[in-house]
């Protein structure tokens, strides 16, 4: 994934609506009204989300008849996780580190 398509997929991942849509696309395909249907928005609204996610490559829009089901992409969330697993090390450094001072604080208070 290149670096305009992995910054499209974090910044569609940036909202908490846009996320919510993935989480139900999850679950399986699922129509704009379906996907609209748990938001206080209006459905132009819920449509834009749409567009931004279908922009990042996050979801496909599929054709049947009049029905237009959304599903989700997983391959842009992979190249994501792969993208931040390259810094997983630092961050199990950090907390290896908290938990060996949080003990010590531990045994001091004991003493």
């Amino acid at each position: 994934m290149d670096s305009d398509q992995l910054d499209a997929a974090f910044a569609a991942l940036a909202n908490p609506t846009r996320r919510a849509i993935l989480a139900r696309l999850a679950q399986g395909h699922a129509t704009v009204n379906a996907l609209a249907e748990p938001f206080d928005m209006s459905l132009p609204a819920v449509s834009k989300h749409i567009r931004v996610l279908e922009g990042a490559g996050l979801i496909t829009r599929g054709r049947d008849a009049q029905y237009r089901p959304c599903t989700l992409n997983t391959a842009p969330l992979e190249a994501v996780a792969e993208w931040t697993e390259q810094y997983r090390h630092i961050w199990d450094t950090r907390f290896d580190m908290m938990g060996q001072i949080l003990e010590q604080m531990e045994n001091k208070n004991d003493e």
